[in-house]
C-alpha cells in the first residue's frame, strides 16, 4: 500500500501542475484572443458617418440605401452626406476607388432609388401625424434655416417644383418632406412628386460618379474637388429659379406701378 501511495504521489503532483499551467495558458490565451478581437471589431466600427468613403467601406451597398433613408427621411439624417455618398458609390461601381472595393451597380441603384423614395414618404407622413412638433423640439440653427427654406420653397413655387428642387439642397431635402406634411400637401400630390424627384437625384448623380469613373482612370485621385463641383451643380437649378421667380416679381412691380 505504501509503494502505491509513493507512487501515486509525483503523479498527483504532475496532474496538480499540468492542471494549473493549462488555466494560466488558458487564460492568457483567451485575455490575448479578447484584446484581439476587440482591437479588430473596433476599427471595424470606427466609420466616420460624414465620410462617403467610410461609410461606403464599412457597409457598401446596403449603408448607401440607410443612408439615403436617414437623410429624407428622419430629421437627425439632416447632417448625412447624401450628395457625395452617391456620386462616390457610383465611381465605386467602376473598380476606380482605393483598397480595390468595388460595387454593383444595379444593387446599387435600386439601394439608392429605394432608400431615397421610402425616406421622403416615410418624412412626408411622420410630419402629417406630428405637424411640427418635431422641429420645435430640435434646438439646431441649421435645421431651423432648412425648415423656413422648405417652407418658403413651397409658398413661392408650389409643391410639384418645391418638392422637386428640394432634392438637390442639403438640409433642405431633410425638412422639407415633414413640412410638407405638416402643411397638408395632398398625399397623391406630394408622392408623385417625391418619385419624379427623388429617381432624377438618386439615379442621376450614381450614374454621374459611374460615367466619370469609367471614362477618366484614377479619379478618385481628384474626389473632393469633383464632389464639391457636383453639389455647387445641383444648386443650379434652384439659383435659376430663384433668379427667374425675382424677374417675375419686378416685372409685376413695374406693371404695377
Amino acid at each position: 500500500m505504501r509503494g502505491l501511495a509513493t507512487m501515486a504521489a509525483p503523479l498527483f503532483a504532475a496532474s496538480q501542475l499540468g492542471t494549473q499551467l493549462g488555466t494560466h495558458l488558458g487564460s492568457q490565451l483567451g485575455a490575448n484572443f479578447g484584446v484581439d478581437l476587440g482591437s479588430r471589431l473596433g476599427s471595424e466600427l470606427a466609420v466616420n458617418v460624414l465620410s462617403a468613403q467610410s461609410l461606403l467601406a464599412a457597409f457598401g451597398v446596403l449603408g448607401v440605401g440607410v443612408v439615403m433613408f436617414a437623410e429624407t427621411g428622419l430629421l437627425i439624417g439632416f447632417f448625412l452626406p447624401g450628395d457625395s455618398l452617391l456620386f462616390t458609390a457610383g465611381l465605386l461601381c467602376t473598380g476606380s476607388g482605393q483598397g480595390g472595393l468595388k460595387l454593383s451597380l444595379p444593387a446599387l441603384l435600386v439601394a439608392a432609388a429605394v432608400g431615397a423614395l421610402a425616406g421622403a414618404q416615410c418624412g412626408y407622413l411622420i410630419g402629417r401625424k406630428a405637424g411640427g412638433a418635431l422641429l420645435d423640439r430640435s434646438g439646431s440653427p441649421r435645421l431651423h434655416a432648412g425648415a423656413r427654406r422648405a417652407e418658403e420653397l413651397l409658398g413661392r413655387y408650389g409643391h410639384a417644383k418645391a418638392i422637386v428642387l428640394a432634392r438637390f439642397v442639403p438640409v433642405v431635402r431633410t425638412v422639407l418632406n415633414p413640412m410638407a406634411g405638416a402643411l397638408q400637401v395632398p398625399v397623391r400630390t406630394f408622392t408623385l412628386w417625391q418619385v419624379v424627384g427623388g429617381l432624377v437625384w438618386s439615379l442621376g448623380l450614381t450614374l454621374a460618379g459611374y460615367a466619370l469613373g469609367s471614362s477618366i482612370p484614377n479619379v478618385d485621385r481628384y474626389l473632393l474637388p469633383i464632389i464639391a463641383v457636383i453639389v455647387v451643380v445641383s444648386l443650379i437649378p434652384l439659383a435659376a429659379e430663384v433668379r427667374r421667380s425675382r424677374r417675375a416679381a419686378a416685372v409685376e412691380k413695374g406693371v404695377r406701378g
